[in-house]
């Protein structure tokens, strides 16, 4: 088997091909295309044609699939809107002999979903050679064949059809034979040899011929065979088939080796003469696959694959030949039935992933497409998505679904959809596929930050460092990234009039609260700050708490004592009648803590005095009474070394000297000077202390004579000393106040009067209290009006005991 294509010019380089549209309606186009053109050439401008050009095909993604194949012959170039060849377009391949071939193609546009049929008719070029079944045909042809004899030859296959096909036949010049083309009553051509001189098997043995078949396209193309004609004795009868066209049907997917028909031919003829064998007279190249012939026995089996989706029907030519070269032709033809053998194929032409959350319910989400190779009920599909997921499918165009939305999502509970789609066909048994989407949910800003906590309190110790932690915050936001990345800060406000940021930081990652400065429990004890939450969305989202901040009280004050005065330019020194009993109330130190609680609680102690024995203090209030009545004995002069305490940890302390004389009358005083001041001192001052004495004596003397009239006028006698010390207001810082149950500042006391007894160095103090409940009633000292004239040197009047209570 040759093709000869140097026998006639061949014309190389491209020929200027007109593209043009057929027929355009109802969304269906019709192009002409001759096949075997370059990938890139124009076939036409889509968008023109569609009327689409001012929608823009780029942005409804245009493409072009073609129904049943994965190949991809046809595409569209979005920029230029034009429809180009994308791969080799063999006419053959697809129509094979059929005298008009179109190809069928989906044009899919979206946005909105829109679908277009586009035929493609493929025009027919001459690029196949006609080419003979074998190279060589061999005829054994008597000698004693009678002139006009005709000896059939198997026509010359040519791929390509019309004018493209063969055309002619040329023998090669010869004296016995010519050539002629005969067709059959089924429309098939075939040669035959023609006895043109008689045969002399003596003269010529052999006769080899050359047959050419040439084609009527431009260039022209040809193929060659030669026939081998050997010269025999006389044979008269042809085989003759049973049947002119044999019919066979054959499910696909048959074995291999499964008979598909026999065909059987017989020979009038004796011997040699009478055998028959047979063969394939024109097979193609994929049937030669298939198929597989007995010459023996006329049987056909499977030789290959059998596909219905390949191929539906075949023909075949078999020719039976006797044993000297008479043969005669028959048809088989072989239907293909369809088995349910192929599974529907779900393709995933579009998808919109991420979807954001807040899409709402319906909207289209992508566009699936489903093929199934198999036909009839077999091709029919169902599709349908597993029913946990706000997603279904809706029947669109044709094989096309959209995946659309059937309720609201929210990417904080479900982020990420897995969404099956599982199509069936309804062949027998059924068969399915199943595809899986990964779908994505893009975060919307819609949830704000949320406190782990109603409300916060921290509690932290007067006298803090700067910087210290207080306590942390902490919320949460279930949005994504920047939606859910919270930054904390302080709303503004003031704290005891300032700025609240002078007291407080937060820190913006962590939601740590610190203290910008030390707190003093004196100043306040609590106050509130208000943290705010913000995301980093668009826009931001934001929640408030309240931070509740306590300042807890530690021992940082010592006891303050009020009275005595504390020593500086002058002391305080106070007199203790002679007469004094014991359990009478003498003086009292009075002291005060700016702490509270505990450490605010104090305890009076004597920690050195000139008496031991003579004179106790309460212990928590701070009374000097007398242990015993004063004796002749005891030192005029008595001196106490006061301690106070608080009850804190550690506890915290002050001192104070009290100095006491015991004596009637200053006139009894020896030196007053030895009180407060050094020898050093002139003479000047001891006079000026003398004088001062004498006018408080006079002073106090005038005094005591109009309290004892006020008393004698109630018949009540006053007390004349009570021990009662009255501190001035002055004494008072403004932060101190009384508290209950401390044993300080429980009752009010005022100066009566002042005895100087030097310069600037020292005082003599009388008291009296304007509280009744200062000293019971059974531990005052009670003095008659002729009494305090005994203090002060009158000798006419003896002391008395009073039991009854002062006014």
């Amino acid at each position: 088997m040759m093709a000869h294509e140097g026998r006639f010019p061949e014309i190389y380089g491209r020929v200027l091909f007109v593209f043009f549209v057929v027929h355009c309606t109802r969304g269906e186009l019709t192009y002409s295309v001759q096949e075997e053109l370059k990938p890139g050439s124009v076939i036409g401008n889509i968008a023109r044609d569609l009327g689409l050009e001012s929608q823009g095909i780029h942005a409804r993604k245009a493409r072009v699939e073609m129904e049943g194949s994965e190949e991809e012959y046809i595409r569209v170039d979005l920029r230029n809107r034009d429809l180009l060849v994308a791969g080799r377009i063999d006419r053959e391949e697809h129509c094979g002999q059929k005298p008009t071939c179109v190809l069928k193609f989906d044009l899919l546009l979206e946005n909105p979903l829109e679908l277009h049929r586009l035929s493609l008719q493929v025009q027919d070029i001459n690029d196949n050679s006609p080419v003979f079944q074998k190279d060589t045909v061999k005829l054994e042809i008597s000698e004693l064949a009678d002139k006009g004899g005709r000896y059939r030859i198997n026509a010359a296959h040519d791929a390509d059809i019309g004018q493209n096909g063969v055309q002619s036949y040329i023998l090669q010049q010869n004296p016995h034979f010519v050539f002629n083309i005969q067709t059959t009553n089924t429309g098939n051509k075939f040669g035959e040899l023609v006895l043109d001189k008689e045969l002399d098997r003596e003269e010529q043995q052999e006769i080899k011929l050359l047959l050419t078949a040439v084609d009527g396209g431009s260039p022209r193309r040809s193929g060659t065979v030669v026939i081998h004609v050997t010269v025999l004795d006389a044979n008269d009868n042809a085989p003759v088939f049973t049947e002119a066209v044999y019919t066979a049907r054959l499910p696909e997917n048959s074995l291999l080796k499964t008979p598909v028909i026999t065909v059987s031919a017989t020979d009038a003829d004796d011997g040699i003469n009478g055998e028959v064998t047979y063969e394939f007279s024109r097979l193609s190249d994929k049937s030669e696959k298939l198929f597989s012939l007995d010459e023996k026995t006329g049987e056909i089996t499977v030789a290959g694959e059998i596909d219905y989706e390949e191929g539906s029907k075949y023909e075949l030519m078999i020719e039976a030949k006797d044993g000297y070269g008479l043969s005669s032709e028959a048809k088989l033809i072989i239907d293909i039935t369809d088995i349910n053998d192929n599974a529907p194929v779900i393709h995933l032409k579009s998808l919109s992933n991420p979807i954001p959350e807040n899409a709402k319910p319906g909207t289209e989400v992508g566009i699936i497409n489903v093929q199934d190779r198999d036909s009839g009920n077999n091709r029919q599909v169902r599709c349908s998505v597993q029913q946990n997921v706000p997603f279904k499918l809706v029947p669109s165009i044709k094989n096309y679904y959209s995946l659309v939305t059937t309720g609201q999502l929210d990417r904080e509970l479900v982020s990420d959809y897995n969404i099956t789609i599982t199509a069936t066909d309804e062949g027998s048994p059924p068969l399915s596929s199943s595809k899986t989407v990964q779908l994505s949910v893009a975060d919307i800003n819609d949830n704000p930050p949320v406190f782990e906590e109603q409300s916060y309190s921290a509690h932290v110790s007067e006298n803090n460092k700067p910087g210290s932690t207080l306590c942390s915050v902490s919320a949460r936001d279930p949005d994504w990234r920047q939606n859910g990345t919270v930054i904390y800060s302080l709303l503004p406000g003031e704290v005891n009039g300032a700025s609240v940021s002078s007291y407080l930081s937060v820190n913006g990652d962590t939601g740590v609260i610190h203290a910008v400065r030390s707190f003093d429990y004196e100043q306040f004890r609590s106050f509130k700050v208000h943290v705010m939450a913000r995301d980093n969305g668009s826009p931001p989202l934001s929640s408030n708490v309240t931070v509740s901040v306590f300042i807890s009280d530690v021992n940082d004050n010592s006891p303050q004592i009020l009275y005595p005065a504390p020593e500086g330019s002058s002391f305080m020194t106070e007199l203790v009648p002679k007469a004094a009993h014991g359990g009478s109330l003498v003086s009292k130190v009075i002291a005060v803590d700016a702490d509270s609680g505990q450490n605010a609680w104090l305890s009076y102690h004597i920690v050195k005095a000139t008496d031991p024995g003579l004179f106790t203090i309460g212990l928590h209030s701070g009374e000097i009474r007398t242990q015993r009545d004063i004796s002749e004995s005891d030192s005029m002069k008595q001196n106490l070394i006061v301690a106070v305490k608080d009850n804190g940890q550690p506890s915290l302390s002050a001192t104070c000297a009290m100095y006491l004389l015991i004596s009637d009358n200053l006139a009894e005083v020896p030196e007053l000077k030895d009180i407060s001041y050094d020898e050093k001192n002139s003479k000047l001052t001891s006079y000026l202390i003398i004088a001062l004495v004498s006018v408080s004596t006079f002073f106090l003397t005038f005094i005591i004579i109009i309290l004892g009239v006020r008393f004698c006028r109630r018949r009540k006698p006053r007390l004349l000393f009570d021990g009662a010390v009255a501190i001035p207001g002055a004494y008072l810082p403004p932060n101190y106040a009384d508290v209950d149950g401390t044993g300080t500042l429980r009752s009010a006391y005022n100066y009566d009067a002042y005895l100087t007894t030097g310069s600037r160095t020292s005082d003599f103090k009388f008291v009296s209290s304007y509280n009744d409940n200062t000293l019971p009633a059974d531990q005052t000292l009670k003095k008659s009006p002729t009494e305090f004239a005994d203090v002060f040197g009158y000798n006419d009047a003896s002391p008395e005991k009073d039991s009854h209570k002062p006014d």
